[in-house]
């Protein structure tokens, strides 16, 4: 397998990891756990009701972050950083 396979290949990886645990916190958390999320409340709302409105959106950007982190890594080690 030539290098830019395995470059390609872990991208793919991190994406799907990724991508689920965003599935997981937006689909999962704000509509099929809500029932039992909403017995615990954060800042005065229903924890299920807030992953649907806010908590999905502040994990995707901590998603991304982590993201770019592991990006800058692969990069370096397969010869890709500026």
């Amino acid at each position: 397998m030539k290098a830019s396979e395995k470059y390609w290949n872990k991208n793919l990886t991190y994406l799907k990891y990724l991508l689920f645990i965003w599935f997981i916190v937006s689909f999962g958390a704000g509509i099929i756990f809500k029932d039992l999320l909403n017995s615990i409340s954060l800042g005065g709302f229903p924890l299920g009701f807030w992953f649907a409105q806010q908590g999905s959106v502040y994990v995707f950007v901590i998603l991304i972050f982590i993201y770019v982190y592991l990006m800058n890594k692969l990069d370096k080690s397969h010869g890709y950083e500026d």
